[in-house]
């Protein structure tokens, strides 16, 4: 199992370097690809669909990809909007909204409430938190500050791991996830921080902004890690789905980028 889980993750982080490192279509494409993914993980999690897709399913589906059609026609300008195009991705968020409405109202009573606003949370949750990547890559600046999203994600995560393993004695959410302690909390923290630090030091010079955000995406990770757990267990699922040998589904391994990406892109604007 750790051999499986060890391959599969060194796959994972090399397919995303390249994604990230090539930026442009590349990457928006693969979080395109990893969102619906995701979405569909979420959806099957939350009762929304059984084993084949349906009209509340599709109609999520296609909100994703209208909210990442605006997102790309604002970058890269493909239609000329007269300078309406900064808002054109929440436009299609809202549209997204009255679809899965449509198809509530049009299919009566085959989806109960609860299921309709899972299927809008899956939007916002997967397809729009992940879209930050994207956001925060093309900023001035963001072919730096993009590596910060993973850094305090995967780097506290491991950071945690590693302190949590060594001295971790007290419990940080016992319910939700038993195995992580209050000491491998502080090393994900402080290992975040040192990373950023250093990824600053050798990209830029001495400098700390990067250590503060990275300091605290970390603190974001982990809500977003206990968040994931949260939802499995309110749902007694053991993991999202099968598609990485080792880790689970996609939501399994990006549960705390989910959360960071967009905190990073702000920090980033507001603090470099």
């Amino acid at each position: 199992m750790f051999k499986t889980r060890l391959m599969s993750g060194i796959v994972l982080v090399l397919l995303a370097f390249i994604a990230i490192a090539t930026g442009g279509y590349v990457l928006f494409g693969t979080l395109l690809i990893v969102s619906l993914i995701g979405a569909g993980e979420l959806l099957k999690a939350m009762k929304v669909q059984e084993s084949r897709w349906n009209s509340l399913t599709a109609a999520s589906m296609v909100g994703i990809t209208l909210y990442y059609l605006g997102i790309i026609i604002s970058d890269k300008g493909i239609i000329n909007l007269r300078g309406f195009d900064s808002g054109l991705s929440e436009m299609m968020l809202i549209l997204s909204l009255l679809i899965i409405m449509f198809v509530y109202v049009c299919t009566y009573p085959k989806y109960h409430a609860g299921q309709v606003m899972a299927a809008f949370f899956s939007i916002v949750y997967v397809g729009v938190m992940l879209s930050y990547i994207y956001q925060t890559r093309i900023l001035i600046g963001g072919k730096y500050h993009v590596w910060l999203i993973f850094l305090c994600s995967w780097g506290a995560d491991t950071c945690a791991y590693c302190v949590g393993m060594l001295c971790g004695k007290h419990k940080m959410a016992p319910v939700l996830s038993p195995k992580k302690s209050v000491e491998g909390a502080v090393g994900g923290v402080a290992g975040a921080a040192l990373l950023g630090f250093l990824f600053q030091l050798v990209t830029h010079g001495l400098s700390y902004q990067y250590a503060v955000i990275c300091g605290a995406g970390a603190l974001i990770s982990m809500v977003g890690d206990l968040a994931a757990s949260a939802i499995k267990r309110n749902m007694e699922i053991k993991d999202y789905g099968k598609l990485i040998p080792g880790h689970g589904g996609i939501l399994d391994r990006f549960d705390s980028v989910i959360f960071t990406a967009p905190v990073i892109y702000y920090l980033s604007v507001f603090l470099i």
